[in-house]
C-alpha cells in the first residue's frame, strides 16, 4: 500500500491473487480476502444466470437498434459529435457507435430518476416523429410532454399561463428545439438530447448519440430510457424484457391508421361472408351436403353391423 505525499490519498495495491491491503493509516493495515465464486453455489449460481440474462438482453438491443437505424448518420459531422462516430461509411454517411449510446443512455436514466418529482422532467419533441415517443415516455415513467410547438418563454416568462420550472429538460433534437434548449441555459437546467452526428452541442449536458430524424429510431430510443428509468425505480426487473412493445412509441401517419382500419373492417366483412358461405354449406343449401345424394344416387355406402368382416373381393356397397 502506498500513499502520495501531501495528499493523504492512499491507492490500493493487490499482493496476491484474492486478497488486498489497505491502509487507512500509516500504523495499521487491514487484509480484506476476497470470497471466492463457487458456481455450484446457489446464490452464485442466481448471479451467472442473472449475467447471461443481461448479456442476452443488451444483444437484443443492439439488434434492435441496428434494425431501427439508430447508427445511422448523416454526411456532415459537428466538430464536438466526433467522439460519437465510429467510422464512415461507403456513401461518407458516419456510423455512430452504439456503445456510447447506450452508455449515455443510462446516464440520462440516472439523472432522471435523481430528480423527487418525475413531473419536473420535460420532454420536448417538435419533430413530428417524436411527438407519440414523448407522450408514451410520460404515460409510463410521469414525466411532462411538450408534443408539437414550444411556447417562446415557457422557462423565463412568469407572465404567459404556459410557464412552468422544471429540473430536467429532455430535447428530441437540439437544432428543431433550440429556443427551448436555449432557455433552458438561461435558468440552469440540465439538458439531455438526441443528437446526431451534425446537431449542435451548445448548452446540452447530456448528449445520447443516435439517429434522430427516423420514427424508428427516435420510437426505440425513447422505448430504451424508459425502460432503463423503471429499472432504477426498481418497477421492472433488469434480467426481464419490458412487456411494453416498442411499437406504441413508433409515429403513427393518420392516412395510414385510416388505410389500416379500412384493411381491417374489409377483413372482417370478407371473414363473415366466408363463414356464411360455410353455414350455407354445411345445412345443405346451395351446392351443399344435400346435393351430395342427388350426385350419388346410391347414397354413401353403409354396413349396419361394424364388427362383422368382408369376404376377398367383396365391395362394402354390396
Amino acid at each position: 500500500c502506498s500513499r502520495t505525499q501531501d495528499s493523504g490519498v492512499y491507492v490500493l495495491s493487490p499482493s496476491s491473487a484474492g486478497k488486498a491491503n489497505i491502509c487507512p493509516t500509516k500504523q495499521h493495515s487491514t487484509t480484506i480476502q476476497a470470497k471466492p465464486v463457487n458456481p455450484t453455489r446457489r446464490e452464485d449460481r442466481r448471479v451467472f444466470i442473472m449475467s447471461d440474462a443481461i448479456h442476452e438482453l443488451k444483444k437484443r438491443d443492439v439488434e434492435r437498434m441496428i434494425a431501427a437505424g439508430v447508427h445511422v448518420g448523416t454526411k456532415n459531422t459537428d466538430f464536438q459529435m466526433a467522439p460519437y462516430i465510429w467510422k464512415k461509411a461507403r456513401d461518407q454517411s458516419n456510423i455512430l457507435n452504439l456503445g456510447k449510446t447506450l452508455e449515455k443512455i443510462k446516464v440520462a436514466a440516472r439523472i432522471i430518476v435523481a430528480v423527487e418529482n418525475p413531473a419536473d422532467v420535460v420532454l420536448l419533441s417538435s419533430r413530428e416523429y417524436g411527438q407519440r415517443a414523448v407522450l408514451k415516455f410520460a404515460q409510463y415513467t410521469g414525466a411532462t410532454a411538450i408534443a408539437g410547438r414550444f411556447t417562446p418563454g415557457a422557462f423565463t416568462n412568469q407572465i404567459i399561463k404556459q410557464f412552468r420550472e422544471p429540473a430536467v429538460l429532455v430535447a428530441t433534437d437540439p437544432r428543431t428545439d433550440s429556443q427551448a434548449v436555449t432557455e433552458g441555459s438561461f435558468v440552469g437546467l440540465p439538458c439531455i438530447a438526441f443528437c446526431d452526428s451534425e446537431s449542435p452541442l451548445t448548452y446540452v449536458d447530456v448528449a445520447i448519440p443516435g439517429n434522430n430524424r427516423g420514427k424508428y429510431s427516435i420510437g426505440l430510443l425513447y422505448w430504451m430510457l424508459a425502460r432503463e428509468v423503471l429499472r432504477l425505480r426498481g418497477e421492472i426487473r433488469r434480467d426481464e424484457d419490458w412487456d411494453v412493445p416498442v411499437d406504441l412509441f413508433f409515429y403513427r401517419d393518420a392516412e395510414e391508421m385510416e388505410r389500416l382500419e379500412e384493411e381491417r373492417i374489409r377483413g372482417l366483412a370478407q371473414d363473415d361472408q366466408t363463414q356464411e358461405k360455410d353455414k350455407q354449406v354445411y345445412e345443405g343449401g346451395a351446392g351443399g351436403y344435400a346435393d351430395l345424394g342427388q350426385e350419388y344416387p346410391g347414397g354413401f355406402a353403409t354396413t349396419e353391423n361394424w364388427q362383422g368382416t368382408v369376404n376377398p373381393g367383396e365391395e362394402w356397397g354390396q
